[in-house]
């Protein structure tokens, strides 16, 4: 399992923002946790789209404990592509569409 973060660096206000994303749902909870991200702040939950939107500065921490860097927004196309890939696989596990 990963948290991966982009640097996309989109300004909010006098801050700069990016995503942060994880395999899992409770591993993108843990880190935001871990980072000082109120679970409340989560954007499509229980989604493929699921992520935080978190400062550079929690970014910083979140790199510090291990989350992978990716770009925006190549890097998170590709992290969505995949995520459709293992739902439509979870959703039909013997590869077979109606």
């Amino acid at each position: 399992m990963t948290v991966y973060v982009d640097d996309m660096n989109a300004g909010f206000g006098r801050m700069k923002m990016c995503h942060m994303f994880a395999d899992s749902t409770e591993e993108l909870q843990s880190m935001a946790d871990k980072i000082g991200v109120q679970r409340k702040w989560i954007q499509h939950a229980g989604t493929i789209k699921e992520h935080f939107d978190i400062c550079l500065s929690k970014r910083a921490k979140a790199v510090g404990m291990g989350a992978v860097e990716i770009t925006y927004p190549e890097g998170v196309q590709s992290l969505m592509r995949r995520r459709k890939e293992v739902a439509k696989q979870a959703s039909d596990p013997k590869g077979v569409t109606p």
